[in-house]
């Protein structure tokens, strides 16, 4: 609610739909916790060591989607160009880490959690990066 309403305060004119910006916003902020959390997760597992390219991507993936919430956030001199960039990464690393997820979903809920969290984060993404294209 609190990233709807201060997108709804920004006094200068959007040049996207501000619900879409606040969906994707949203997404990117639970995917990113929900990443970094299945990184911790992994990290207490027995067997670590076959989860390190899932630590690894789960880490990535998290930074990527927190850049994009702060870059989707900030308005004044936007640049479609930057934002279109920014998504695409964003779209690309939540496949990547929800694929990477998925064969761990089995045998590791927060890896199944993790990995809902990147689809609808894609999802977000994607819907938002249409509108600006």
């Amino acid at each position: 609610m609190p990233i709807r309403e201060m997108i709804d305060t920004y006094p200068a004119d959007i040049n996207l739909d501000r619900g879409l910006i606040a969906e994707a916003v949203t997404a990117l902020i639970d995917c990113a916790q929900a990443c970094t959390a299945c990184a911790d997760a992994c990290l207490s597992e027995q067997q670590v060591d076959q989860l390190r390219k899932c630590i690894r991507t789960d880490l990535d993936c998290a930074d990527i989607c927190a850049t994009t919430a702060r870059v989707l956030s900030r308005h004044t001199g936007y640049d479609a160009n930057i934002t279109r960039a920014q998504l695409q990464a964003c779209i690309q690393a939540c496949t990547s880490c929800k694929q990477e997820c998925e064969h761990h979903a089995d045998m590791h809920e927060h890896c199944r959690i993790c990995a809902e969290a990147c689809r609808g984060c894609a999802q977000a993404c994607q819907r938002l990066l249409e509108a600006i294209t």
